[in-house]
C-alpha cells in the first residue's frame, strides 16, 4: 500500500457490541445477567442482546452443536467491560462474590484496575475502571502499563458503608476494548496500525502490543501468547463471531474502507457498515456511529 495513503484512524473511534457464539443460551443469560449485572432482551432468531444502561455491549448466539472453546487458536482472548468509576468496579466485584463466581485474576495496570474471569463457556471478560488521564505516566515516548497485584481489600472498602449492591450495572457501562489472539505480531500490526490507523501506544509486553484512538490506553489489544503461529479457530466454534469498531461518521469510515482495499483485502457491506478479516482470521464490523 502507499505510504501516502496512510493516515490515522479518526480519534473519536471506540469499540461497539461483540457477538459471542455459545453453546447454552439460558446457562449464559443467567450468568451475563447474575454476575455482570446486564439486561437481556430477546432479538429474536436465538440472539440474545445484554445491555447497560440502554447501552449493547454483548449479542448472543447459541449453537448446541459448537465445539469447544479453543485457547490456543486465534480469536478472543477477553472482551473488556469498562465501568464508569470505582465504586461501580467494587460492586462487579461484590455481585461476583455473592454468585460464587470464581475470579481468574485482579491486576492493576496503572492506567487502570481490572477483574478478570470467564463465562461458562470459558470466553474472557475483563471489568475495569480507568484512572484520570492526568494520572497516566508516559517512559520514552509509550505509555507506562503494568501487571500488578490489585488490592481487593482495599477496593471492596468504596462500598462497605452501603451492603447493598445494585443489581444491574450502572449507566455509563460499555464495551471498553477487546482483546484478540493473534498468530503473527508483525501481521497484526501491518492490519490494524497501518490500514485501519489506530497508534500503537504500548509495546512493552513480549509477545504483544496495544492500539488505540485519540490516546486512549488501548482500544484493542493483540498478542500470541497462546496462539503464535496457530492456524485460524473454527469457525463454528465457541467464542467470537464478530466485534464492532465505532467510527465518528460515514465521511471518516470511507478513507478506511478505502485503505483496507488497498491492502488487498476482502470487506463487503453489511449491517450498516463493513464487514472484513483481520489477518488471523478475527470478523470485525466497520460502521459510523
Amino acid at each position: 500500500m502507499d505510504a501516502n495513503a496512510q493516515t490515522g484512524i479518526p480519534s473519536a473511534t471506540t469499540v461497539g457490541p461483540i457477538r459471542l457464539t455459545v453453546s447454552d443460551l439460558a446457562r449464559s443469560r443467567s450468568f451475563y445477567e447474575r454476575v455482570l449485572g446486564l439486561e437481556a432482551e430477546e432479538r429474536g432468531a436465538g440472539i440474545v442482546s445484554l445491555r447497560a444502561g440502554g447501552t449493547a455491549l454483548v449479542e448472543l448466539r447459541e449453537d448446541a452443536s459448537a465445539s469447544r472453546i479453543d485457547h490456543g487458536a486465534p480469536g478472543l482472548y477477553h472482551f473488556a467491560v469498562l465501568v464508569p468509576d470505582r465504586r461501580a468496579l467494587a460492586v462487579a466485584l461484590a455481585r461476583a462474590v455473592a454468585a460464587r463466581w470464581p475470579l481468574s485474576g485482579a491486576s492493576d495496570h496503572l492506567v487502570s484496575e481490572a477483574l478478570y474471569l470467564s463465562d461458562p463457556d470459558g470466553i474472557g471478560i475483563e471489568i475495569y475502571r480507568d484512572r484520570p488521564r492526568r494520572e497516566w505516566t508516559y517512559q520514552d515516548g509509550q505509555l507506562a502499563m503494568s501487571t500488578l497485584p490489585l488490592d481487593l481489600d482495599d477496593l471492596i472498602t468504596e462500598i462497605a458503608a452501603n451492603g447493598e449492591l445494585e443489581p444491574q450495572a450502572p449507566p455509563g457501562t460499555h464495551m471498553g476494548h477487546i482483546h484478540l489472539q493473534v498468530s503473527d505480531l508483525e501481521a497484526a500490526e501491518e492490519f490494524y496500525s497501518r490500514v485501519l490507523g489506530f497508534e500503537v501506544t504500548v509495546r512493552g509486553y513480549p509477545g504483544a502490543l496495544f492500539v488505540s484512538a485519540g490516546g486512549y490506553h488501548h482500544h484493542i489489544g493483540l498478542n500470541t501468547w497462546n496462539s503464535r503461529g496457530a492456524r485460524p479457530r473454527d469457525p463454528g466454534g465457541v467464542g467470537l463471531d464478530w466485534f464492532e469498531i465505532v467510527v465518528p461518521g460515514g465521511e471518516e469510515l470511507e478513507p478506511i474502507v478505502a485503505r483496507v482495499r488497498a491492502a488487498n483485502l476482502d470487506i463487503a457491506q453489511s449491517n450498516g457498515g463493513w464487514t472484513t478479516t483481520d489477518p488471523a482470521g478475527n470478523r470485525l464490523l466497520l460502521r459510523p456511529a
